[in-house]
């Protein structure tokens, strides 16, 4: 049901409940608007996150956090949680622990929510969702200095991602590949990695990704 059904519902409802006596209608409209709100609650709070990354990558100052980038984040959770929505919940509960990864720089918090993510997603095969926790937790074990994990990670979320067509964000996690085998000592394997990371992001238009491909080549090389 979409959000103009689901807002639809409550006027009928109320007409029910005022008019006809009848409330019984009541609660159930109700959830539907917390699930309209928690949809409308992570949508808002990956528009903020959206914002910082392409600020960040735009070499100027250093951007700031939204401060109601990481409410809008938890009041999804618990919404989602609420309803009984595990889909839901894991995604919330993902860019929960990527706000804390990324704009905090903080993988002692970041990481128990992403793996409790990567828990909930597998409950309900959102696969989308399990790709983006397996590379975070992967950008986490590389930080850490654990490359084999890293890589096992980053491989993980590829092959998910490779299933449902999200093909640059394939190439995205070959950058970080490229990086783990370079500080492995494997330079021909980081450079042949790069290259089909770039021909990949180069046929789907992903601007972004190549730039950070040409980045990750002067750096590596």
């Amino acid at each position: 049901m979409s959000a103009d059904d689901r807002i639809e519902r409550v006027k009928t409802v109320y007409a029910q409940a005022v008019f006809g006596g009848d409330a019984g209608g009541l609660p159930d409209a109700e959830r539907g608007l917390d699930a309209v709100e928690a949809d409308t609650a992570l949508a808002r709070g990956q528009i903020l996150h959206g914002r910082f990354l392409h600020d960040r990558a735009g070499g100027g100052p250093s951007p700031v956090e939204d401060p109601a980038e990481l409410s809008l984040f938890e009041r999804a959770a618990t919404l989602y949680r609420a309803l009984g929505d595990v889909r839901g919940e894991a995604e919330a509960t993902f860019w929960i622990g990527c706000l804390h990864q990324v704009i905090r720089r903080d993988n002692t918090i970041a990481v128990p929510e992403l793996e409790r993510s990567l828990r909930l997603a597998a409950t309900v095969d959102d696969k989308p969702t399990q790709a983006e926790a397996l590379r975070h937790l992967g950008i986490a074990a590389h930080m850490a200095g654990r490359l084999d994990e890293a890589r096992d990670r980053l491989e993980e979320s590829s092959q998910l991602r490779r299933q449902i067509g999200a093909l640059p964000g394939v190439a995205a996690n070959m950058v970080g590949l490229a990086y783990i085998a370079a500080a492995q000592g494997r330079p021909a394997d980081a450079k042949a990695t790069l290259d089909e990371a770039y021909a990949i992001a180069e046929s789907h238009g992903a601007h972004a990704i190549e730039r950070q491909i040409e980045q990750a080549r002067t750096e590596i090389e």
